[in-house]
C-alpha cells in the first residue's frame, strides 16, 4: 500500500492516562482505516432486527450466551456501520517518533442491523476468538484513553443498580436502551466513533501473570476520569451488563504505512505509543493460549501487510 502523511488529514490527539485535555479535532480529508480492514468480517445485506435473537439468548449466561454471540457475528448479524472503522491517532509524530494510527470500531460489538442492534458484552475468551477470526484485537487501556479523547460523541456513565441479575441478558437490554436513549439525545450520528458508555475488555500483561482473568478498564466520565481502573478481579468467563468488546484492527499505520498490531505491540520502542504497560511480546501466542485455537491473521488482512 502507497505511503501517506497524516499530519494534515488525521484527527489530532495524544494517548493520556488518567486526564483527557481538550484536543484539536478535524476531520480528515481521507481515512486510511477505510482501506478493506474489515474484508474478513462477514457481511448480510438483511441482518435481521435484534429481537428474535434476544428472546433466543435471554436465559443463557456464559459461555453458550457467548457463542451464540459468535454465532451471530458468523452469520453477519451485524449492523453495516460497524465496518466503518474509525482512525485514532496514537501519535501525531510532532513532538518526535513516528505517526502511529489505529482504526478502531466506532462502537462496541453488537449484533442486529443499523435500525435495531443491541451491544453484546462476552466473556474475553470468545471475545478473543471473534477478534482474531475477523483481523482484530482488543484494545489497551492507552487505547482506550484515545478512543475517549477523540470521540465523536462521549456519553457518560449511567450505572444500573449491582445486583445479582447484573449479567442477564435481560440487564445487556436494559443498558443497551440507556445507551440508545443518550446517543438520541445528544443527536449522535450512526457511525460516528463513541465512548464513555462501557467498560472495555482490554489486553494487559497481567493476563498473562494471572491466567484465568479477564481485565477490564475505562467507562470515562466527563472530566476524562474512568470509573474503572484496569482490574482482574473477575474470571475470564465472567461479562455484565457494563462491559462493551470494542474491536481494534490488526493492522496498524506507523508513518502511512500498514504495520501488524502485534509487531507493533511487540516492539520496545513502538509500544510505548499504544500501551501504558510496556511491550506485549509474543501476543499472539499468548491469546492463542486463551483461546485454545491457532490465531493467524486472516488473508485479506495478512495480504496487506506483505512488503
Amino acid at each position: 500500500m502507497k505511503k501517506v502523511n497524516l499530519k494534515a488529514t488525521m484527527y489530532f490527539a495524544a494517548a493520556v492516562s488518567g486526564l483527557v485535555p481538550t484536543m484539536a479535532h478535524a476531520s480528515p480529508q481521507y481515512n486510511l482505516c477505510a482501506y478493506g480492514l474489515t474484508g474478513a468480517m462477514p457481511v448480510r445485506s438483511n441482518a435481521q432486527a435484534v429481537s428474535t435473537f434476544i428472546n433466543t439468548i435471554r436465559n443463557m449466561t456464559d459461555g453458550p450466551r457467548d457463542r451464540a454471540v459468535a454465532d451471530a457475528v458468523a452469520a453477519g448479524q451485524t449492523p453495516s456501520f460497524m465496518r466503518n472503522l474509525s482512525p485514532v491517532v496514537m501519535n501525531d509524530g510532532r513532538n518526535g517518533g513516528p505517526e502511529v494510527v489505529i482504526c478502531v470500531t466506532p462502537d462496541y460489538l453488537s449484533v442486529g442491523n443499523n435500525q435495531d442492534n443491541v451491544r453484546t458484552p462476552m466473556g474475553l475468551p470468545e471475545a478473543l476468538r471473534v477478534a482474531t477470526r475477523y483481523g482484530f484485537v482488543l484494545p489497551t487501556t492507552a487505547m482506550v484513553n484515545a478512543i475517549f479523547t477523540q470521540a465523536d460523541t462521549r456519553l457518560s456513565p449511567e450505572p444500573m443498580p449491582p445486583t445479582g441479575a447484573m449479567t442477564t441478558t435481560s440487564y445487556f437490554e436494559g443498558h443497551d436502551q440507556t445507551v440508545d436513549r443518550q446517543l438520541a439525545r445528544r443527536g449522535g450520528t450512526q457511525g460516528d466513533l463513541v465512548a464513555g458508555h462501557k467498560k472495555d475488555l482490554v489486553l494487559s500483561p497481567r493476563l498473562w501473570q494471572t491466567p484465568g482473568r479477564v481485565a477490564i478498564y475505562g467507562w470515562h466520565q466527563s472530566n476524562g476520569r474512568p470509573i474503572q481502573p484496569l482490574s482482574l478481579v473477575h474470571g475470564e468467563y465472567y461479562a455484565d451488563y457494563s462491559h462493551g468488546v470494542r474491536l481494534v484492527s490488526a493492522v496498524a499505520y506507523v508513518d502511512g504505512t500498514p504495520t501488524s498490531i502485534y509487531d507493533v505491540l511487540g516492539d520496545a520502542n513502538l509500544s510505548r505509543y499504544v500501551s501504558d504497560e510496556g511491550p506485549m511480546p509474543n501476543l499472539r501466542q499468548r491469546i492463542e493460549a486463551i483461546i485454545d485455537v491457532p490465531a493467524p491473521l486472516p488473508s485479506q488482512i495478512g495480504a496487506m501487510l506483505r512488503p
